[in-house]
């Protein structure tokens, strides 16, 4: 993307303050957030940013693309106030969306979410049935539909993103997430502190763990091909908690040993495992995950090192 003026959502927080720092090298980029988790201080210079919600009127939605990344982003978070995430997550995607449409924007790439699939070993299609076993999962599964809303009854470009596993460690903006953060970031930031990781169960669930710049690449070429429909985003490959633990201790030079606890996550509707297959997207738009797991491991380590 060159020259376009650009609206991110949730801008100063992990996610979006490393999709507008790209995005500002080349663009006129506005970030809004209402500071519950994200901050200004993440936010490089060329950035303008703006303490605002989505929920409001007169958003500055006069740009050429939305990227729409505000939410109550987990489980935990949505729990703890479920008429918020409702309203955050459903309204404030329609808000924003609504008044992009009257101020001419066309196109919006918005975040919604890979644990609709549940626990799966074998990588999953966009196609798949899925189902709101939470509600964070019903508040995301409803973006997905005010989109078709959105782009069949004006035409919109409305590309839905189902994250898997995203992370960056410490080193950048996802340490203000603190015990929202993902665990490889979590994980080393206590292994180099000679903290022993906390690993719900026995540590042999997966995640398709997938690097902050392969999401922010993502990102960018949804707009940029003004796709429509969901698509994945990961990276097919998936490691269980103990393989994290190690991985980290072998870059590290470490010998830490995780403690194993009971997991608080309600069987039914914790998601044991995730693996994303990525093909419809990498077809539509010729992306692939270029940051493997190892060298992913290696970038959340090297502050510590």
């Amino acid at each position: 993307m060159h020259g376009k003026r650009v609206l991110v959502t949730g801008g100063g927080g992990f996610i979006g303050s490393n999709l507008a720092n790209h995005l500002a090298e080349e663009n006129d980029v506005i970030a809004i957030d209402d500071g519950y988790l994200g901050t200004e201080e993440n936010l490089d210079e060329a950035v303008e940013f703006q303490e605002r919600s989505v929920l409001e009127d007169d958003l500055p939605t006069d740009v050429d693309v939305v990227f729409h990344l505000a939410a109550l982003s987990s489980y935990a978070m949505h729990e703890e106030n479920p008429t918020k995430g409702v309203r955050v997550n459903v309204e404030g995607f329609v808000n924003t969306v609504e008044q992009a449409r009257k101020d001419g924007c066309d196109t919006v790439v918005y975040a919604t979410t890979s644990s609709i699939y549940g626990s799966r070993t074998e990588p999953s299609p966009e196609d798949m049935d899925v189902e709101a076993r939470t509600g964070y999962e019903a508040s995301k599964l409803a973006r997905e539909r005010y989109a078709e809303y959105f782009a069949h009854h004006y035409d919109m470009n409305m590309a839905g993103m189902r994250f898997f596993s995203v992370y960056q460690g410490y080193g950048g903006a996802e340490e203000h997430k603190g015990e929202f953060a993902n665990i490889i970031a979590q994980f080393a930031d206590d292994i180099a502190n000679g903290d022993s990781p906390e690993i719900y169960g026995d540590g042999s669930q997966t995640r398709d763990f997938t690097h902050v710049s392969d999401i922010v690449s993502g990102l960018e070429l949804a707009a940029e091909n003004e796709l429509t429909g969901v698509y994945n985003l990961g990276t097919g490959e998936s490691y269980d908690f103990d393989t994290v633990v190690e991985y980290i201790n072998e870059e590290l030079g470490t010998d830490v040993e995780p403690v194993y606890v009971e997991n608080p996550i309600p069987e039914d509707v914790y998601v044991h495992d995730t693996m994303a297959d990525v093909s419809k997207f990498t077809e539509a738009t010729g992306w692939e995950p270029e940051i493997t797991f190892e060298e992913g491991v290696r970038r959340v380590c090297s502050q510590y090192q």
